[in-house]
């Protein structure tokens, strides 16, 4: 393996380098953006449980918003519950695009080695092509021994490259589609709290009335 790292050249650093990176990313994501972290199970209805019972505390929204995302846009819309739809939503919105922001962290870095590794690639191979020629303009054709390490450092370049761009987009792929199906998740599980939190305010309204 050390042999055709070296046979492709000064380019193979950057390339290796990239497979790490891109490698860490998709591992921390995965982990980060599993389900039961970003979307705990039945936390919204423990949240309107709080609510009903008027035992919803300071203490819980700090609690609900420390333990996921979800929490931290459900927290957003209990500070705010007394006020109207408009502003209630609001709230939850401006949270909601900082949680996005969150969860998609890395995935343009990761979306970037994906873009980068073939042409670092393709540079290795225009590279290996160049010493071929410069070999064949010095030396002729007739020693194939000369003409062999120009074209086994484009064939490894090229190679490398490829070997890590493909996962590297398949796992952004991934990764954004997770991302996508978490935040409409949120969404609906945010828009069931502010139909709860609006139905019990208009309830207390005609009571006071």
């Amino acid at each position: 393996m050390l042999e055709i790292v070296r046979a492709g050249g000064w380019l193979m650093l950057p390339i290796i380098l990239c497979s790490i990176g891109a490698a860490a990313i998709i591992l921390e994501r995965l982990w980060t953006l599993k389900q039961d972290r970003v979307v705990p199970r039945n936390l919204t209805a423990e949240v309107w449980q709080l609510v009903k019972s008027n035992q919803l505390t300071q203490e819980h929204i700090q609690r609900i918003q420390a333990e996921s995302p979800l929490g931290q846009i459900l927290a957003a819309g209990l500070v705010n519950r007394d006020r109207d739809r408009a502003e209630l939503k609001e709230s939850i919105e401006d949270t909601g695009r900082h949680v996005v922001h969150e969860l998609e962290r890395y995935l343009n870095p990761l979306g970037t080695i994906a873009a980068i590794t073939p042409l670092l690639g393709l540079l290795g191979t225009v590279i290996g092509m160049v010493k071929v020629f410069a070999a064949i303009t010095t030396h002729g054709v007739g020693n194939p021994g000369v003409l062999a390490g120009g074209i086994s450092e484009a064939l490894i370049t090229t190679a490398a490259g490829l070997s890590v761009a493909i996962p590297a987009l398949m796992g952004y792929r991934y990764l954004r589609g997770r991302v996508d199906g978490l935040v409409v998740e949120m969404e609906k599980e945010a828009m069931k709290l502010v139909e709860a939190l609006q139905y019990r305010q208009g309830a207390v309204a005609r009571t006071e009335t």
